[in-house]
């Protein structure tokens, strides 16, 4: 984070993100737990993009099907080390931070707003 920004916590919603503020503009941006790996998950992500690439280029010019269900896999498994790392991210940063702060708060709706969050999701990527 620059000097121009500074930290501040939404005191109107418990368990909420950290909001960053820029005193140029006055815009506020919420940090997430990914934010400090946010360049690496944009490369992995932006590698994804050009494998998608890569496999309709494959269709395109009539590859042998077991070629693309490889790299289809592989895909798969890149999105799910993405999801994976999210996950975790939504844990330590979200559900924790939210934990803490209800612990000053005496607000627990927060946390089991976050786990409740992450449960479903857990959910989404065990039924895809």
């Amino acid at each position: 984070m620059s000097t121009e920004q500074q930290t501040q916590e939404s005191p109107s919603t418990p368990g909420a993100e950290t909001s960053t503020i820029n005193p140029l503009t006055g815009d506020a941006q919420d940090d997430h737990g990914y934010t400090s790996d946010k360049e690496a998950y944009l490369r992995r992500l932006k590698r994804i993009e050009g494998q998608v690439r890569g496999i309709a280029r494959m269709v395109d010019e009539d590859k042998y099907c077991i070629d693309i269900l490889t790299q289809v896999s592989a895909i798969n498994k890149a999105l799910h080390a993405v999801s994976i790392g999210l996950l975790e991210e939504h844990i330590a940063h979200c559900v924790v931070g939210a934990a803490t702060e209800s612990q000053t708060t005496g607000e627990f709706d927060s946390v089991d707003a976050k786990v409740k969050e992450a449960s479903d999701a857990i959910s989404r990527l065990l039924r895809s």
